[in-house]
């Protein structure tokens, strides 16, 4: 696919960071219609691939842009896809269920022009160190990572769960730009 104008099918800060930060050219079209929501099911790329076409075709019905491109990254713990937390409770048990263990974070970036759809999947292992209760709280308090699935962000500021990351750390964040520069070919 030649490099044009991009439409970003996302309503994510952290998305945008990233091609921005790449010095990728876009507009940002956020979705329209419910996602689908898969949390709690059992994890498959085939299913997070779907999603991440979802999203395309939903901008792309209604854009006349060359290139749309959308993404879809899932927490997976114990095999089964864990979301963005109801609330602090909620956040609080899901730290405290990756607490000292390996979880993948698992994302399906969709590259759409036209009837031309293209995937392509990344999947990166991050190991937490045991964490204290007290550490759990201190980080929902100052970063209040409820908008963000497993209910952390390795970019925020003070971070120190993460004792390993094997892959791209971008895909953790929340792009895979590896898998998305592969299929562009920018």
């Amino acid at each position: 696919m030649e490099s044009k104008k991009i439409i970003l099918a996302s309503a994510s800060p952290r998305r945008r960071e990233i091609l921005n930060k790449n010095g990728i050219d876009f507009e940002v079209v956020v979705p329209s219609g419910e996602e689908k929501n898969i949390v709690g099911e059992k994890y498959s790329e085939e299913l997070v691939n779907e999603c991440a076409i979802a999203k395309a075709k939903s901008v792309g019905a209604s854009s006349t842009s060359p290139i749309i491109v959308s993404c879809d990254t899932v927490v997976v713990n114990d095999g089964i896809i864990i979301g963005k937390p109801k609330d602090r409770e909620d956040a609080v048990n899901i730290l405290r269920s990756l607490s000292g263990k390996t979880h993948i974070v698992a994302s399906s970036v969709c590259v759409m022009k036209g009837n031309d759809v293209k995937v392509a999947h990344e999947i990166t292992k991050v190991t937490f160190r045991e964490l204290s209760e007290k550490e759990i709280e201190n980080y929902i308090d100052r970063c209040n990572p409820l908008d963000k699935a497993g209910s952390y962000g390795i970019q925020d500021e003070g971070f120190d769960f993460a004792i390993k990351v094997e892959g791209n750390i971008d895909n953790v964040i929340g792009f895979p730009m590896k898998a998305f520069k592969n299929i562009i070919k920018l």
